[in-house]
């Protein structure tokens, strides 16, 4: 009876290791990303300039994401602008480690670079992880007050279009005037290679171009356009959105198709260029980036944009948030890339740089 006594013992307690085996070995990879975090930096790559919506939103998350990630490393924002953030795409997929220390935070129409066949690009965006976004964000185009230009129409009629500065190919503005222009036949003239919008309100300023686009939260979110709209400096042209800005005193892209009678096709041109206004402000990672990383990166992201402190701060900073999650993003990224053979050719023709 004591013999069976100890069997039924011995029974129970290998029952139980067996029973719990799997809670033990899901401790392993933690403890293992802990350890290889711990004391480490993780560098967001910013595709623009210092002091644009996408570096202070970019510094805003370094500011909170690390409380998040096991073994809580450091963050730094590095600045890599050149040609509508191909240069930091193609440093991040291409040159950094994949090992989860290196993030990317590109223009959002950057996928556009690479649909248009862009012979710099050297990256392919469907087989990047993403992290997450940090808000959706339509973009407009504006114009210096004193130019001969008053509305949308005064540009479809001009004998000589506008000069408009622009990062390059896949920026705001640049996608805008390339819409445009298909669309209701308003031409403008890209002055191309400027850094980010900094470099191009400084032009703006100095009358080296009369006008430039930018995603409408950054237009109210900082300076110097928030002076620039109070002294009457400029003025509104249009905007991308399917229903208006109420800040914004110009018609849409759409209202504007449906006054000229846009033609089908050249509509579902405009649809497929504005997807990227769903994921502004994107963060993502190299493709052999560590599963169990490229996890951990994503939840730290989702905690940080729903952090109060980071809410507090974002609302001094008069910055929008409305995250995306990195499923949803993956998903709307796909179905953006996956463009009929027609609508990818149009826009090889409208993204060559004349």
């Amino acid at each position: 009876m004591k013999a069976l006594t100890q069997g039924t013992r011995l029974y129970c307690l290998v029952s139980i290791v067996v029973l719990f085996l799997p809670l033990f070995g899901s401790v392993k990879p933690v403890a293992a990303q802990e350890s290889f975090y711990k004391g480490k930096t993780i560098k967001i790559v910013v595709g623009l300039s210092a002091g644009g919506g996408y570096d202070r939103a970019a510094r805003l998350l370094a500011r909170y994401m690390g409380k998040s990630i096991p073994g809580n490393p450091d963050f730094i924002v590095q600045n890599m602008a050149g040609a509508g953030s191909i240069v930091a795409a193609n440093y991040v997929y291409n040159v950094a480690k994949p090992d989860g220390l290196t993030l990317l935070m590109p223009h959002n129409n950057l996928y556009l670079t690479q649909l248009s066949g862009d012979k710099e690009v050297k990256f392919d965006l469907l087989k990047m992880p993403w992290i997450g976004s940090l808000d959706k964000d339509d973009m407009m185009l504006f114009m210096r007050s004193d130019a001969p230009y008053k509305s949308i129409k005064d540009v479809v009629k001009a004998k000589e279009p506008p000069k408009c500065g622009s990062t390059g190919v896949g920026a705001s503005d640049y996608v805008l005037a390339r819409i445009l222009e298909e669309t209701i036949g308003a031409k403008v003239n890209q002055v191309v290679g400027y850094p980010g919008s900094n470099e191009i309100a400084i032009a703006v300023e100095r009358g080296e171009v009369a006008c430039m686009g930018l995603t409408i939260q950054t237009f109210f979110s900082r300076e110097p356009f928030v002076t620039w709209l109070k002294g009457s400096f400029v003025h509104f042209l249009t905007q991308s959105g399917r229903k208006r800005d109420t800040r914004v005193n110009a018609p849409t892209i759409f209202e504007l198709m449906d006054e000229y009678k846009t033609p089908a096709p050249k509509r579902r041109l405009a649809q497929a260029m504005l997807a990227g206004g769903e994921w502004a402000r994107s963060m993502l990672v190299a493709p052999a980036t560590p599963p169990e990383r490229v996890q951990i990166l994503r939840d730290a992201y989702e905690k940080a944009a729903k952090d109060p402190d980071l809410l507090t701060e974002a609302k001094k900073l008069k910055m929008d948030i409305e995250p995306g999650k990195a499923s949803d993003l993956q998903a709307m990224a796909k179905e953006a890339m996956n463009q009929p053979p027609e609508i990818v050719e149009q826009i090889k023709k409208l993204f060559v740089q004349q």
